[in-house]
């Protein structure tokens, strides 16, 4: 008696946080949609083959209405969701099942109709069905919105379409999702970024594991997808991990109700480990602290008890962290302020050490928050190999005392690694063009700003961190724009050189223009005769005026200019009248007498 009145207070928060018993379902409806026939890429085996399986799966659960197409086009499976929104309005559980080919471009989702050409990367836009539209479908159900995508698919049309916009991103598999409706679940075949198996036989891993577990009657949907994702990472040797993204309540929600017949049957035997992992998978996926010390109330001690008391530690650090970020801006903004008002030296100086004392409790907070992440995600990690290796068995360590650090058996990252991991990655999406050697320069530092920039994020730029990392390797394909040197241009993810054809040439601007014929040299032309060493205006104009002397107009400056030009041996001056000129005689000078014109010369030579 004592142990039972012991527990009450930990099953009522139990109950509290994980719900009293599952819930009856009302109307439940359906639409299978699957696309194997693709008129612009090759083929798909599978898509019909899982389509038929699941259609048959809901129909013998039940299902009010279950809607199986196959090989639709665009304007079909618009014309199909616009239907199918119609039948959701009165029904509480609603459930669309897509098998096809998917894209993601800038972290959109889109499903591919099988007239789509996709021939450029705007093209989605007009040829593809956005996720967002599928879930407008389901949106009046009023109990469970479910959408279950296996589109995780190496996707074809991404290899040969064409860029418009370099830094566009077009991923690999399926972009993470967050649903804005409550009570809307979104599984993927894979997790977000990874591309899933079709599998050796005629349907994929996926689609077997849900036909097995996601009808079975009183069987949570979320419990159900955990059942899901243990079988296909069994089947596909880790290689596969299903997702599921969105957040339900803490009431159960099956998809087929339990039958009045069935509680009477007798219980199978308890297994405790199974169900210890089952509440920590439960709490695993509320993932807030209430739901972890629900757990530790409940299991106090063991292999799961020690992974709870790490996502606990995790928590802590992460919280801690974000409350001295907050901190050291509020200081920083402090210390400005004072700056900008010109308060006392002293004042401004005390601003500036807290803020630098902020700044380095901020920056122990990241690593611890890092490392508190690496070893939750490195014990999880070991969880999931342990789970994978033998679902159904308890693990090695259960019986472990509290205290065990299960991180251990997984060794954290080094800082320098991690540096060195971040650089790498930053690098092969174009943003960082140095060496990974693990230092965290300020070049290293520039190159995730500016993915940060290209990429729309807003990582801590000072420190190299796991987030950063993680969020890098999400994008798989180059998300910096490449740039080339001067004669080179950008040719996919490299630089190329440019050769212009014969009678062009590269110019400035890094393109090629004709070249223009040279101009032919310029004649030789003759030399002026040295022996006369006046200037050129000179001699024109001093021949210039001794024609018009020669003409009849003996005017003084004219004959004065004359006799300036031939520089004779006598006086230097020449006499000019109507009958011609000559040179001055030796000794003589010529006078201005006035008048001058035709018949009376206006200079006289005069003799001494």
């Amino acid at each position: 008696m004592r142990q039972l009145l012991r527990l009450c207070p930990l099953l009522l928060v139990v109950a509290l946080l994980f719900g009293t018993g599952p819930a009856f379902a009302g109307k439940r409806v359906a639409l299978v949609i699957a696309n194997s026939a693709y008129q612009h890429a090759p083929s798909l085996t599978n898509p019909v083959n899982d389509g038929s399986v699941m259609a048959r799966t809901l129909k013998e659960a039940g299902f009010d209405i279950v809607d199986s197409r196959r090989d639709l086009t665009a304007q079909e499976t618009r014309r199909v969701l616009r239907e199918f929104a119609d039948g959701t309005r009165d029904a509480d559980i609603a459930v669309v099942y897509y098998a096809g080919h998917g894209i993601e471009v800038e972290g959109s989702n889109y499903l591919i109709p099988v007239d789509a050409k996709l021939e450029r990367d705007t093209d989605v836009f007009d040829e593809a069905l956005s996720l967002d539209r599928v879930l407008v479908a389901v949106e009046p159900a009023k109990q469970l919105r479910l959408v279950i995508l296996d589109a995780c698919r190496d996707n074809p049309f991404g290899k040969t379409m064409k860029r418009t916009v370099a830094s566009r991103g077009i991923g690999r598999g399926l972009a993470q999702v967050e649903p804005t409706s409550s009570n809307t679940l979104i599984a993927y075949s894979a997790k977000a970024g990874f591309t899933a198996q079709d599998g050796d036989g005629a349907n994929s891993p996926f689609t077997v594991a849900l036909s097995k577990h996601l009808t079975t009657p009183g069987l949570d949907v979320r419990r159900a997808f955990g059942f899901v994702r243990d079988d296909v990472l069994k089947s596909t040797g880790n290689k596969q991990e299903p997702f599921v993204y969105g957040s339900l309540g803490g009431e159960d929600v099956p998809l087929v109700p339990v039958k009045a017949t069935a509680a009477a049957a007798a219980a199978p035997a308890p297994n405790p480990q199974a169900d210890i992992r089952r509440d920590y998978e439960l709490a695993l996926q509320v993932g807030n602290r209430p739901a972890w010390e629900a757990f530790l109330a409940q299991h106090s001690d063991g292999f799961y008890a020690s992974l709870a008391k790490l996502q606990l530690e995790k928590i802590g650090a992460e919280q801690a962290h974000a409350a001295a970020t907050e901190k050291a801006k509020q200081a920083e903004a402090e210390r400005d302020r004072l700056a900008a008002v010109g308060a006392q030296k002293d004042t401004q100086a005390k601003a500036a050490a807290d803020a630098k004392a902020a700044e380095q409790v901020q920056l122990a907070a990241q690593k611890a928050k890092e490392q508190a992440q690496q070893q939750a995600a490195a014990a999880e990690q070991q969880r999931v190999n342990l789970a994978a290796a033998a679902p159904s068995a308890a693990p090695a360590s259960a019986a472990s005392p509290v205290g065990t650090n299960v991180a251990s058996l997984t060794p954290a990252i080094a800082p320098a690694d991690l540096s060195r991991s971040v650089q790498t990655e930053l690098g092969r999406v174009g943003c960082f063009s140095g060496a990974a050697d693990g230092n965290w320069t300020p070049s290293a530092q520039r190159s995730l700003s500016q993915f940060n920039r290209y990429a729309g994020t807003k990582l801590d730029v000072k420190v190299a961190s796991t987030d950063a990392l993680d969020t890098v390797k999400s994008k798989q394909s180059r998300v910096c724009p490449l740039v080339c040197e001067h004669g080179f241009k950008a040719d996919g993810d490299k630089c190329t050189r440019i050769v212009c054809r014969d009678g062009y040439a590269l110019n400035d601007d890094n393109e090629c223009e004709k070249q223009r014929a040279a101009r032919p040299a310029k004649p030789a032309t003759a030399k002026r005769d040295d022996g006369d060493e006046r200037p050129a205006r000179q001699r024109r104009q001093a021949g210039g005026e001794a024609a018009g002397a020669a003409g009849g107009f003996g005017g003084a400056a004219g004959i004065a200019a004359a006799a300036g030009a031939s520089r004779p041996s006598s006086g230097g001056q020449l006499f000019c009248n109507s009958g011609g000129c000559r040179p001055v005689n030796r000794g003589c000078h010529l006078e201005y007498r006035g008048g001058g014109g035709p018949g009376n010369d206006a200079n006289a030579e005069v003799c001494n």
